[in-house]
């Protein structure tokens, strides 16, 4: 093994067992032996200087192309053991340098004008739907659940979270609902059907809207949703609600300001909107770059005080903040545990690098919330001081009055590449 790669594992690696074969097949045993052994073999030399120069991007795309592989303990196993040492102890002074120039330039990776926003979104959504049919619940929920009872499956956590969500707009019949982000549709048909609100929908992802469409057409609601492929920025009308599940981390910081001044426009002088959005408890940091260029180009995980500062220039109030603590991390390991058991089906559909892609992904955005200072955000506003109750009591009455919604069988369904 390259000096400087055992020196960068020494100076990280203190608690726990990992033991990393070079491509020599020489041993090099990590931690202080507590908790189980994981063991990662090096297939390359070439790897080893990319994870001493840039060990972030190095472990996904080595993890991605087989050079890098996991032989003993799982991919989130050896992703966990780093992230909760790195936690404690910084990246070498040189990795700092890589991490703070990365920092410096991401207001220009997040750049997101109409037609780059959808090119993005084009990456993640649009791909192949049954992919999504192998992880997430039936109603595709693909944001962080509601555990409001630990014992939750992953489909009732999901129905949990729609119907927090709603109590804290205040629905009534008749209301006019913006849904931006509505992804496959399943939040504003909760919201359609719970209130009897009149709810638009609005995606970039032709996928998301198409299968949306066909979903509202099947409910046969009295006020069926609408849904519209649109970026946020060219939206029209007024709105007495304003909701945002998930979206806000595609928005891109240079546009902040943006997107809260739009949510002004669009909302009626009584409304109240709703922002559900990952966030960090720490100071602003680039978005990992392996996620950044793979996953989700063009994304980022905002701290709140970049989210404050864009909407104190809009003029709105803030009403309600909440935090939601490692309620993510138990989504994601339920969708890991998912995505695993249906894995054959993923690679006769997507092919083996994607499955290796999305298993990093999904290990290291669980073990991110678990051990990286990753929560999520509820933030609520309002455009009057006097538009809501004045104590939180109104919230957990509304949620105890809500439907729960549909909550269907928890197996997910196993789709043959050819189907």
């Amino acid at each position: 093994m390259l000096k400087p790669l055992s020196l960068l594992f020494s100076s990280i690696i203190r608690d726990g067992n990992i033991t990393f074969v070079d491509a020599s097949g020489e041993a090099h045993r990590f931690g202080n032996g507590a908790g189980q052994p994981i063991t990662v073999e090096i297939a390359d030399r070439r790897l080893e200087w990319h994870l001493v120069l840039d060990p972030e991007m190095a472990a996904g795309e080595g993890y991605m192309s087989g050079r890098l592989r996991v032989t003993q303990g799982s991919v989130y196993d050896f992703v966990a053991l780093m992230m909760r040492n790195m936690a404690e102890r910084p990246l070498p002074r040189y990795a700092q340098r890589v991490a703070r120039l990365r920092n410096r330039v991401r207001r220009l990776a997040q750049y997101n004008p109409a037609r780059r926003a959808k090119r993005n979104v084009r990456h993640h959504y649009d791909i192949d739907p049954r992919i999504y049919d192998l992880f997430l619940d039936p109603d595709r929920q693909y944001s962080c659940a509601y555990f409001a009872e630990p014992a939750m499956s992953l489909a009732e956590a999901q129905a949990a979270k729609k119907r927090h969500i709603a109590a804290k707009l205040r629905l009534a019949p008749g209301l006019h609902v913006l849904d931006i982000g509505s992804g496959w549709g399943g939040l504003a048909l909760y919201l359609a059907r719970a209130s009897g609100a009149d709810v638009t929908g609005i995606t970039l992802s032709e996928e998301q809207i198409r299968i949306a469409r066909e979903r509202a057409a099947a409910a046969a609601l009295e006020r069926a949703p609408r849904f519209e492929l649109s970026d946020y920025r060219a939206v029209e009308g007024t709105f007495d609600r304003v909701v945002s599940v998930g979206m806000f981390e595609h928005v891109g910081l240079p546009h902040y300001e943006t997107f809260f001044a739009t949510v002004a426009r669009l909302m009626a002088p009584g409304g109240t909107a709703l922002i559900h959005t990952i966030g960090r408890t720490d100071t602003p940091v680039a978005t990992n770059p392996f996620i950044a260029r793979y996953i989700f180009p063009g994304g980022y995980i905002p701290a709140l005080s970049e989210i404050m500062s864009a909407v104190e220039a809009s003029g709105l109030i803030v009403t309600d903040v909440e935090v939601l603590r490692l309620h993510y991390a138990e989504t994601l390991l339920a969708w890991r545990r998912r995505f695993l058991a249906n894995r054959q089906a993923a690679v006769a559909i997507a092919g083996e690098e994607f499955c290796r892609m999305w298993e990093f992904y999904l290990a290291g955005s669980e073990a991110a919330f678990r051990f990286q200072n990753f929560v999520v955000f509820q933030v609520q506003l309002a455009r009057r001081v006097d538009t809501l109750p004045i104590t939180r009591d109104y919230m957990t009455a509304a949620e105890r009055a809500l439907p729960v919604g549909l909550v269907q069988p928890e197996r997910p369904q196993v789709i043959a590449a050819g189907q």
